[in-house]
């Protein structure tokens, strides 16, 4: 029964993201209907936060006729917004009134946001009350706003009003242009309680100077153009010297091949998927889960391909054997995470990630990762505790130096880790939002340097047999034939065909 409940919560949990594809938009902050959470004596709804840079200056004299008025501007363009009170609301005002009902959009700085309420005044109420606006403060039904005399484009209100018994209040189209770098947030709120149960639809539009693109993610869009082309080197190269050395071709040599031709499409599509976002506003629903879908296959292929090669395949042993069925099924449940959390990441609004959503996806990713490392550490031992025991000196100094390596990244990892906690716990207001990208590049990189040495360590060659398992490679026995032929004796040594009988004997019972 258990189990059942399991797997039905699964599949609709995978449906309602399938369902969420249909509404993929980024720097379009769309509200379909939603409602405001009470906070104290206000009702507020989030209607956005990004990076922004300021505007570029522009000699109007200079411009074209036919120029856009926007090209170079950073701005939050309001469309259709539309806020619908309730009937019981609505039928308590008085017909005759133009005025019966106030919404406020605020847009403020993350620096100012001490300036919203009643901070400066150390009170916690967000609207303005009669005793405060006696002192002549602020106005009763208000979100109490501290004007900064050095800086009067501060945090910015739009009025919006009810008028008589209308349900619905339409907000004037706005284009509200941002002339100072930084982190911006947009609240709409009200202070009546008698709107309470009021909702809002329509959109917000954001815009840097340079496009659509959301300030933190302006800097991907170089760095994938770039990695992408330095994956297309590394192919290229693995390429010439795959071609070069066909006839010693190994299995594992078109396992690193396809993980290169994954690395090439997942950086192209990114790019091209940022690139189409900066451009329209919108994130192209095609591009993005075709990009989404190659990352999951790509890191679901990357760690198979660690795990494999720890585990002697194609070196030690010519199968995995009896644990073939277990990698594969790690390998799907690790792809069926990771593409749940890329979908859920990269196919809504930029800031609608939710931290509880966050974390129920991130967890099992997090722990399938440390199951891979571990068993890629445990198969390396015993690895490399075969190729002790055999004398294949060769083949031991290569998965040394691949040990040593994997090492490497692995504490690279875990510091990275450390200071990724650390970044998100000290900024969780986004400030340090212009430096925010190096976090996911990070990983991109680890990957592709990781990638390069396998290339290197693992490189076709015309001595197949410095990697190579001795049945695929047709040759002698590495060190253990060399050091027969001249005749050189080796103490405690084993007898290579008895050695290489045992360890197949090994290889079956694994």
């Amino acid at each position: 029964m258990k189990r059942g409940s399991y797997w039905l919560g699964f599949i609709l949990g995978f449906l309602y993201i399938l369902d969420s594809i249909t509404q993929v938009s980024a720097s379009i902050h769309e509200y379909r209907k939603e409602a405001f959470i009470r906070q104290s004596n206000a009702f507020f709804f989030h209607g956005g936060s990004e990076g922004l840079y300021a505007s570029k200056s522009r000699d109007s004299s200079a411009a074209a006729p036919d120029d856009n008025p926007s090209k170079g501007k950073s701005s939050i363009r309001f469309e259709n917004v539309l806020f619908v009170r309730t009937k019981e609301s609505s039928d308590k005002q008085n017909e005759m009134q133009s005025k019966t009902g106030l919404v406020e959009a605020i847009i403020l700085e993350v620096k100012d946001r001490e300036k919203i309420g009643g901070a400066v005044i150390k009170s916690d109420v967000i609207c303005c009350t009669p005793e405060l606006s006696h002192n002549g403060s602020c106005n009763v039904g208000e979100v109490i706003i501290q004007k900064d005399p050095d800086n009067p484009e501060g945090p910015k209100r739009i009025q919006t009003f009810f008028e008589g018994t209308n349900q619905e209040a339409k907000m004037m189209a706005q284009f509200v242009e941002i002339n100072s770098t930084g982190m911006y947030y947009l609240y709409f709120m009200y202070c009546d309680p008698q709107l309470q149960g009021t909702t809002i639809r329509g959109r917000t539009v954001w815009r840097n100077p340079g496009g659509y693109l959301p300030g933190k993610m302006v800097p991907l869009m170089t760095f994938y153009g770039v990695v992408s082309l330095a994956y297309l080197a590394l192919g290229l190269v693995w390429f010439l010297r795959f071609v070069q050395f066909w006839k010693d071709i190994i299995q594992l040599h078109y396992h690193i091949t396809a993980v290169i031709a994954l690395g090439m499409c997942e950086t192209a599509l990114w790019y091209f998927e940022y690139a189409n976002l900066n451009a329209t506003g919108s994130r192209p629903m095609g591009i993005t889960l075709w990009a989404v879908t190659i990352s999951a296959v790509k890191k679901t292929l990357s760690r198979l391909l660690l795990l494999v090669v720890s585990m002697g395949y194609g070196v030690v042993k010519p199968t995995l054997g009896g644990v073939t069925s277990r990698v594969l099924l790690l390998g799907l449940i690790y792809f069926i995470a990771s593409e749940a959390l890329e979908l859920v990441e990269h196919l809504g609004n930029i800031n609608d990630f939710s931290g509880k959503a966050k974390i129920y996806l991130v967890l099992p990713v997090a722990f399938l990762d440390a199951w891979f490392i571990l068993w890629i550490f445990s198969s390396l031992s015993k690895t490399l505790e075969k190729l002790q025991m055999r004398r294949s000196m060769a083949k031991l100094e290569l998965y040394r130096k691949f040990t040593n390596s994997l090492a490497v990244f692995v504490l690279l990892s875990i510091a990275w880790i450390g200071y990724e906690l650390y970044f998100n716990a000290s900024d969780p207001l986004s400030e340090l939002w212009q430096i925010s990208w190096v976090i996911p590049a990070f990983w991109t990189l680890l990957a592709f340097f990781l990638l390069v040495v396998i290339c290197v360590l693992w490189a076709p060659s015309s001595n197949p047999t410095r990697y190579a398992y001795p049945g695929e490679a047709g040759e002698d026995f590495d060190e253990e034939a060399i050091s027969l032929a001249s005749g050189v004796k080796v103490t405690g040594a084993t007898d290579p065909v008895t050695g290489l009988r045992e360890g197949l004997e090994e290889d079956k019972r694994e």
